[in-house]
């Protein structure tokens, strides 16, 4: 079994105020990046070759990493989920990739690497790093997993001021489109994005934080103010590692969700492209994968690394890929332009409480 070996860093970027620079270090290399991904262990072999770190600046979600772009903001990588990279794309944000020098490519998960929708006149411009499922994490002390059935107990009005879910609009409509009866987003009606919608202002009522990162979300559940959320398994692995009574389930007769999220190079990049590759090639590292799912509890995009880990370790972390699984997940898979945009500007509402 895993150690779980965990570093602070997580929890000391979150304290770090959204988009601003929290680690300057190689000025000729900027990584546009959830907070946390600064953890050198992640490219450790960029680190050796260079004797420092890139420089890190951080947003809260990617639709606010998407304006800042649009708003004249340079960095050389960013690391978007898949259902932004399509309209990244499409806003020419960002910049083919050049398949030859990144070492691993042929190791790379197929069905991550050559989703259409990240490929643009035979160009990819996607490296799948990290995937993970987005379930039902909650407090042991407090609730059983017998408890936590249904996706409709997000709605149970017992539990208002109880529950959390991520300010994140890709997480909370799986969610809804889950508890509604929809696992496949792509082809999603208008009726059942209504339902989807009708389900999140139900929901608004029991929560008692949109939460941001894994660190936020971690305090919520230690105060004891959340009893359980909708997260992810980075939640679960730190907080089993910390001694924490966390248990997360994905048992849920509508099932639960999936992600992945990557790296890309990003348009107009200032700094050096040699260095963007040396990044790149440092995170799909053998070391830096076992570090990945070890440490954070999210899977690694080279296949290849993946396959040399023993399977029992990958159901305790949560990573087992069965058919059975596969077949009760909804796959946040890129949907239509239209209706993201839909669920970007809807989800505001809800929050907001309208």
């Amino acid at each position: 079994m895993y150690s779980f070996a965990k570093t602070a860093t997580i929890a000391a970027a979150a304290l770090v105020l959204t988009g601003v620079t929290a680690i300057a270090d190689d000025a000729e290399l900027t990584v546009f990046d959830w907070a946390g991904y600064e953890d050198p262990a992640f490219f450790t072999a960029y680190n050796e070759k260079h004797g420092e770190g890139p420089t890190f600046s951080f947003f809260g979600d990617e639709e606010e990493a998407f304006q800042k772009l649009r708003s004249g903001f340079r960095a050389d990588v960013a690391h978007p989920c898949s259902q932004s990279v399509p309209k990244w794309l499409e806003a020419d944000l960002l910049a083919p990739l050049d398949t030859s020098r990144i070492t691993r490519w042929d190791e790379l998960e197929l069905s991550f690497r050559d989703i259409d929708a990240f490929m643009k006149d035979g160009n990819h411009y996607f490296v799948p790093v990290d995937w993970g499922n987005t379930a039902i994490v909650y407090n042991t002390e407090k609730l059983a997993e017998d408890d936590l059935t249904s996706l409709q107990v997000f709605a149970d009005p017992k539990y208002e001021g109880r529950i959390s879910i991520g300010d994140n609009v890709d997480d909370a409509y799986a969610l809804a489109f889950l508890a509604t009866g929809v696992k496949d987003w792509t082809t999603a009606t208008d009726d059942q994005f209504k339902a989807a919608s009708a389900f999140l202002r139900k929901v608004h009522p029991n929560v008692r934080a949109y939460w941001a990162d894994g660190a936020s979300l971690a305090q919520l559940m230690q105060s004891g103010e959340v009893l359980f959320s909708w997260a992810w398994n980075e939640t679960f692995s730190t907080m089993s590692y910390e001694g924490h009574p966390i248990g997360m389930t994905r048992k849920m007769e509508e099932g639960s969700s999936s992600w992945v999220c990557g790296y890309t190079r990003l348009a107009d990049a200032p700094g050096s492209e040699d260095k963007f590759y040396d990044f790149i090639n440092a995170w799909l590292e053998p070391a830096t994968a076992e570090y990945l799912v070890s440490a954070w509890g999210y899977g690694h995009g080279t296949a290849v690394a993946m396959a040399a880990m023993s399977s029992e370790d990958l159901v305790a972390v949560g990573l087992d890929s069965t058919e059975a699984h596969k077949a009760n997940t909804l796959w946040q898979a890129p949907v239509p332009a239209e209706l993201r945009e839909k669920m970007i500007a809807e989800f505001e509402l809800i929050k907001a409480g309208f």
